[in-house]
C-alpha cells in the first residue's frame, strides 16, 4: 500500500499518465471544470464508424487524483462501444484507481462530466440530439437506483 492518503494505483497514473495529449481529428471534445478547486478537464474522444472508441486522450489542469482520474478513463474507454462508455460512472473511476480520499471524488466525477461533455460534442457533430446522453445516464442511475433499494 502507498503511504499517505493515496493508492499505489494513484500515484502510478499520476507519476505516468496514460494517454495525455490531444486528437487533432477527434469525432467529440470535452471540457470540465470544477470552480471549488480550479481544476480542468479536456477529453478528446476518436471514435470509429462502429460507434468504438479507437483512440482517447486528455489534457488535466489539476492536482494528483484529477490527473490519476483523467489517465484511468481514458484506459477504461479505449475499445468500448459509446454506449458502453455511457454506463462508465465516477464509482467505476475510483475502483479502477483502488480508491480515492474523500475530498478527492470529485476529481472522478470530472472525469466522468468530461466524458458526458465528449459524447454530447461527438453527439452533436454526426447529427444527433446529444440529450440522448441525459437521458441514457438517467436511466441507468435509475437503474441502479432500483438495485440498491
Amino acid at each position: 500500500m502507498a503511504k499517505g492518503p493515496y493508492s499505489e494505483k494513484v500515484m502510478e497514473h499520476f507519476m505516468n499518465p496514460r494517454n495525455m495529449g490531444e486528437i487533432e481529428d477527434a469525432s467529440g471534445v470535452g471540457e470540465v471544470g470544477n470552480p471549488a478547486c480550479g481544476d480542468v478537464m479536456k477529453l478528446f474522444l476518436k471514435i470509429n464508424d462502429d460507434g468504438v472508441v479507437e483512440d482517447v486522450k486528455f489534457k488535466t489542469f489539476g492536482c494528483g487524483a484529477a490527473i490519476a482520474s483523467s489517465s484511468m478513463a481514458t484506459e477504461l474507454l479505449k475499445g468500448k462501444t459509446v454506449e458502453e462508455i455511457l454506463e462508465l460512472t465516477n464509482n467505476a473511476i475510483v475502483e479502477a484507481l483502488e480508491g480515492l480520499p474523500p475530498a478527492k471524488i470529485h476529481c472522478s466525477v470530472m472525469a466522468e462530466e468530461a466524458i458526458e461533455a465528449a459524447l454530447k460534442d461527438y453527439y452533436e457533430r454526426v447529427g444527433k440530439d446529444p440529450k440522448i446522453v441525459d437521458e441514457i445516464k438517467e436511466k441507468i442511475k435509475n437503474k441502479e437506483t432500483n438495485q440498491e433499494v
